[in-house]
């Protein structure tokens, strides 16, 4: 589980990027934005917002969301009715960290597909894990993608043939783009070379973007709409809200291209840790996953936190990840603190 920071003297967080703080000029925007009310949907910043995101996606609408949990749900069973099944990665966050609500709240049954190292599975694998028609089976209707995936980027033509071969099944393609910028600056394309291949996409505001609360689900208007009913469903209406889709419209004004400082960040942090012997280091994107000798686990932890580093410690693999909050200082401050740890001083 990840650290706490209660009682600690905290140097720097590494935790996520979701504890990203609004800047000045991001709060100065929210102060200022003009809003109405979204359930009458008067509200002119969230619609702007939802407008923008969706046109950057090439897609006809988009919808916006209190959380990325709550968007990937009304993606999801915007696409499954009562007991279809929709197919997944066995690693994705829709599968391990959403409290199962697809099939607690929407009965859609999820099927895993095993991944590599790097979080992909192929065409073949949804080709195989498709249900053939027969009454004792579910009917599959939805292939759920993620990108990127716990930092791993999903090419746009790994995507491309995955959807290609839902399409040849007549299945939907949703994907959560969470870290969808982090992708799209990783590989320097726009966010709609993904969002072509699939009918519904959640990009999240709150995490390497910098805002404090939001997500917007994009997609063709019979999907927005169905996935409109379903967030009034979920109490998700809100009013006011355009105080929060400000913060939106400045983190993709001011913080989308900077994503490559975080990426750089993390880079810098790996190379700073490849002399050291006994650990495993993996870079991806914003996201490096340290993995100590098993032994050196707990003191490690112990002498992290001592220094005022905190990061999820998962054990027998960490994860740290870099973000709006994070500078070169704290970067080197990790390096230090590990160099310490592993030469005995």
């Amino acid at each position: 589980m990840p650290s706490s920071s209660t009682a600690l003297d905290i140097r720097a967080d590494f935790r996520s990027d979701t504890l990203t703080r609004a800047t000045p000029a991001m709060r100065e925007a929210m102060a200022s934005a003009e809003v109405g009310d979204d359930v009458y949907d008067e509200d002119p910043t969230v619609n702007a917002l939802q407008e923008r995101l969706a046109a950057m996606a090439g897609k006809e609408a988009g919808l916006f969301f209190s959380s990325g949990t709550q968007s990937n749900l009304a993606g999801v069973l915007s696409h499954c009715g009562r007991g279809d099944e929709f197919l997944i990665g066995r690693t994705s966050h829709v599968l391990l960290n959403e409290a199962g609500g697809a099939a607690a709240l929407g009965s859609a049954i999820p099927w895993p597909i095993e991944v590599d190292e790097t979080n992909h599975f192929s065409a073949d694998d949804v080709r195989a894990a498709v249900k053939e028609p027969d009454q004792h089976h579910p009917v599959t209707t939805l292939l759920s993608l993620e990108n990127t995936v716990n930092g791993h980027v999903q090419s746009v033509d790994h995507v491309g043939s995955l959807a290609g071969a839902a399409r040849e099944h007549g299945l939907a393609v949703h994907l959560d783009g969470a870290r969808l910028f982090n992708a799209a600056v990783a590989l320097g394309v726009g966010i709609e070379a993904w969002a072509a291949h699939t009918d519904t996409v959640s990009l999240c505001l709150s995490k390497g973007l910098g805002a404090p609360i939001g997500s917007v689900l994009v997609g063709d208007r019979a999907s927005i709409g169905r996935a409109h009913r379903l967030r009034k469903m979920l109490g998700g209406g809100m009013r006011q809200v355009g105080h929060l889709a400000a913060a939106g419209l400045h983190a993709l004004d001011h913080h989308v291209d900077r994503l490559a400082e975080d990426h750089a960040r993390a880079g810098r942090i790996a190379a700073g840790l490849s002399g050291i012997d006994g650990l495993d280091v993996v870079h991806a994107t914003n996201m490096l996953w340290i993995t100590p000798q098993t032994e050196a686990h707990g003191a490690l932890v112990e002498h992290l936190e001592a220094d005022g580093i905190l990061a999820t410690f998962w054990a027998p693999t960490m994860r740290f990840v870099t973000h709006l909050d994070i500078d070169d200082t704290q970067a080197d401050l990790l390096v230090d603190s590990f160099t310490r740890f592993f030469s005995g001083d």
